[in-house]
Parts: C-alpha cells; sequence; structure tokens
C-alpha cells in the first residue's frame, strides 16, 4: 500500500524520546557463553554491543521511559493523550496490551490503546496507523511506542541469532502540522515468507507446556540467508516508492534510517536505493537489533546530534517477520 497525505491533513512528530537498559553486553561477553568472537561477529554484523534488560525489567517499563521523554519534548500533558499505540513482539504478557500498561503509568486515562504486531517493521507500520486517525479528525494526538525486551526469547546457545538482538524503546508523539511532516507512507507483507523468522511457541498452535520448553520452542528462529536477499530487495523497493510518490529526488533526502538489523543488509538497502552511504545513519554497532524500536531509537539519536535541521528530509524504512515492510519519507 503506497498512500500520499498531501491531499489531507498534513501529520508530524512534535516529540521524541528513547530508553535502552543499563547493561551492556559486549561481543567479548558473548564469546564466553558461546563459540564466536568479536571479529566474527563484527564482519557478519557489524554489531560491537548491545544492551540487556535485567531480569523483572518488562517492555512497558522501556515503553514508559521513552514515552515520559516524548511527551516532554511535545509538552503534552499524559491526561490530554489520545492515541497511545505500542509496536512490540514481546509484550509484558499475551494480555491486557503493554499500551493499556503503559497508559496506567502515564495517568493517561483518556487515551485508546493498543498494542501492534509487525516485528521489526512495529514502528513504521503504528506510525502509519497512527497518522490515518490523525488525518482523519478522529483524533488530536497520538503516542507511538516501538519497545522490546527480545532477549527473552533469545536462544544464548545459538551463535546466529544470540549476537543479533538487543532491548530497547523509542517513542515519538505525533499530531497535525502546517509544515512539514509525514510526505508519503508505504507498507506492504509477504505471508510465504512467514517461516523465515519466527517463534513457534506460546501461541495457540504450540501453548506452553513441557514439551515445548524441550523441544526449545519459545526461542526466535531464522533463516538468515534468505531473509537477507528478501530484506534488501523489499526495502529498497519501499524506499523508491515513497521517493516517488512524493515526487522527491534521492539527492533531497537528507537522512536514510533503515532498520538497525546488520551492515551488510543496510549497504545494500542504500546501494539497491541508489542512496549515498554518507546519509545512512546506523547505530546498531552500540545497540544490536531492538526490532519495533530500532527506527524510533535511530531518529531519536540523529535529532539529538543535530544531523537534521529544518526542512530536512529523511527517509525511514524497515523489514520484519511475516515478512513485512514498510517506509515513510519525513520532512522535519
Amino acid at each position: 500500500m503506497v498512500s500520499n497525505p498531501s491531499l489531507h491533513k498534513r501529520v508530524g512528530v512534535i516529540g521524541l524520546g528513547m530508553h535502552v537498559p543499563k547493561k551492556v553486553l559486549t561481543n567479548h561477553d558473548l564469546a564466553k557463553i558461546v563459540d564466536t568472537n568479536d571479529e566474527w561477529i563484527m564482519t557478519r554484523t557489524g554489531i560491537k554491543e548491545r544492551r540487556i534488560a535485567e531480569p523483572g525489567t518488562t517492555t512497558s517499563d522501556l515503553a514508559y521511559e521513552a514515552a515520559r521523554e516524548a511527551l516532554h519534548q511535545a509538552h503534552l500533558n499524559p491526561k490530554d493523550l489520545d492515541l497511545l499505540i505500542i509496536a512490540t513482539t514481546t509484550p509484558d504478557m499475551l494480555f491486557p496490551s503493554a499500551a493499556c500498561l503503559v497508559q496506567r503509568r502515564l495517568g493517561a486515562k483518556s487515551a485508546t490503546c493498543f498494542d501492534l504486531s509487525a516485528a521489526c517493521s512495529g514502528s513504521i507500520f503504528a506510525m502509519i496507523t497512527a497518522q490515518q486517525y490523525l488525518m482523519t479528525g478522529r483524533y488530536r494526538n497520538a503516542l507511538v511506542v516501538g519497545a522490546e525486551v527480545i532477549s527473552s526469547f533469545i536462544d544464548w546457545t545459538d551463535r546466529s541469532t544470540c549476537v543479533l538482538f538487543g532491548d530497547g524503546a523509542g517513542a515519538c508523539v505525533m499530531a497535525p502540522v502546517e509544515r512539514g511532516g509525514i510526505l508519503a507512507t508505504d507498507m506492504g507483507c509477504d505471508g510465504q515468507a512467514a517461516d523465515m523468522l519466527y517463534m513457534p511457541g506460546g501461541g495457540s498452535k504450540h501453548p506452553p507446556s513441557h514439551s515445548s520448553v524441550d523441544q526449545r520452542l519459545h526461542f526466535l528462529k531464522m533463516n538468515g540467508t534468505e531473509l537477507f536477499k528478501l530484506a534488501v530487495r523489499r526495502m529498497g523497493e519501499s524506499a523508491k516508492r515513497v521517493l516517488e510518490q512524493a515526487g522527491i529526488s534521492r539527492q533531497h533526502v537528507e537522512c536514510f534510517i533503515p532498520h538497525q538489523a546488520n551492515t551488510r543488509i543496510i549497504e545494500a538497502v542504500a546501494k539497491w536505493a541508489d542512496l549515498p552511504l554518507e546519509k545512512v545513519y546506523m547505530n546498531l554497532q552500540r545497540y544490536g537489533n531492538t526490532s519495533a524500536a530500532s527506527n524510533l531509537i535511530a531518529l531519536y539519536e540523529v535529532i539529538q546530534e543535530g544531523r537534521i535541521k529544518r526542512g530536512d528530509h529523511i527517509v525511514m524504512v524497515a523489514f520484519g517477520a511475516g515478512l513485512t515492510w514498510g517506509s515513510i519519507l519525513l520532512q522535519w
């Protein structure tokens, strides 16, 4: 799906926040628990370290901290919040939603709340979903949070996956704006690739049992080689579509924020979309793949580091399990 909101009410980002756990897990730390080393991880992923939540820390804990900062930046009282969407694949529990738990802690009593599951594309999907409600005038403002404690579902004996992921949360407050904002969006899915990245246990197909635990079904499973090929093509195509839809040339993109999966994918996507690497933002060396939190954490840091000025164009693109993918062209 491609849409161009230019004929409707323009929606933008008016506040950002992020939060990551204090605990740092380096490649050298991982080498002590699994057969790997810093050179092997860096060569294949570009990741140097990642943040890992302490036992007992939940996704809603991280989401709450990021949400507080975003609301503060937006000068918005939680009591005046209309819509709260949390993108996550690692909620505190199957129900109630992490969004309802965060609403309770924030005191955002008037907000409509729900979780959105699109894996690593979650923040992009959630921002586009919020945009639709705001464009119609149904809500005045929205808080979108991408948050994950994905370390809870990692098999720490599997070096092909345990080196990739980290925990964290990113948040943004969205509202109608007079200038800038979202210029174009793109979303898509290919369920034929659903078995490339998945967690088989915990749902109605394989509910928790002694057998499911013994079979290690409650850990993330991934076919990395095939996923790489699809991710590069889908993200590259998606990034091109939002530029074409908005009539913006790649020369007028000041910053490209891809999902922070690994450097090989990011470099390949930039090449596919014909975007120079010097415009590509990467922070996965510090955080690893934070799934649904990835794009919003990166957007937060881009702004904090002063890399973007008013009027600049940002392309955010992601892919995730499903296979899902999506892009947003944002003018700051």
